[in-house]
């Protein structure tokens, strides 16, 4: 196993285990003499903890070093990365068929979490409540659901804690697309309203994925979707998932 995915591996251990005991991050820092942020580094598997931390971080979770290490069931949980068009839900619902697997909407999960619909959550509380809700509902699928395809949200990725969560629990897959498609995908889907009353919107749709794709460039996967059916993008992704497990 590769150093950065062991690292994601045990910061997810070590916030699932937290999470069982009811603990705030404040709370383990106190019963290991750790600082916050270094753990919150360890939790998102920024950090390399030394022996020492380790043993008190194990210690305080009545857990031993070599459990927080050991080797994990592989999950089968996948999650679909890309912006709004991206064919993420349409490749999400026939890729769960096949692989005999639930699928979640993130933002579906987000909704129901505030009883209000996503245009509404922006308006009255801003993005950063939204954000704060998008953290909270990954952090509720894991580690229950390790077997599930995910359609994440577009802008998971610039949330660095939440990404790093969703990569330690699940295979990544960003599902490429030209701007082009993108926007024909959206007005596909009845919604005209990204070019209406804005010329500049698809110049502002190319700098939004300029901007993006280095942050999806870190999922496990790049499938490129322009040009292709739903199903060549699900076969062309079970290919390489039957290929990588």
């Amino acid at each position: 196993m590769r150093v950065e995915p062991l690292l994601r591996t045990l910061g997810g251990r070590i916030r699932a285990l937290r999470d069982e005991h009811g603990w705030s991050r404040r709370v383990l820092a106190q019963r290991t003499s750790l600082s916050e942020r270094f753990l919150a580094q360890i939790e998102t598997g920024e950090a390399n903890p030394s022996v020492a931390s380790l043993l008190q971080i194990a210690r305080a979770l009545d857990t031993s070093a070599s459990e927080l290490l050991a080797a994990p069931p592989r999950s089968r949980a996948v999650a679909l990365l890309g912006l709004r068009g991206a064919g993420k839900s349409s490749v999400g619902v026939e890729l769960a068929k096949k692989l005999r697997q639930p699928f979640i909407e993130l933002d579906q999960r987000i909704e129901e979490s505030a009883g209000l619909a996503l245009q509404e959550i922006f308006i009255l509380h801003g993005e950063d409540y939204y954000r704060e809700l998008e953290r909270r509902e990954v952090e509720k699928l894991f580690p229950r659901e390790d077997s599930v395809v995910i359609a994440a949200s577009g802008g998971i990725v610039t949330n660095r804690e939440t990404f790093d969560l969703l990569r330690a629990h699940a295979t990544t897959i960003w599902l490429r697309a030209d701007p082009g498609d993108h926007w024909s995908r959206v007005v596909e889907q009845g919604d005209h309203r990204p070019m209406q009353n804005d010329p500049l919107a698809m110049d502002r749709l190319r700098a939004l994925l300029a901007e993006r794709a280095p942050l999806y460039a870190r999922a496990d996967a790049t499938i490129d979707t322009s040009g292709k059916s739903v199903a060549a993008v699900v076969a062309e992704i079970a290919a390489w998932l039957k290929k990588k497990r």
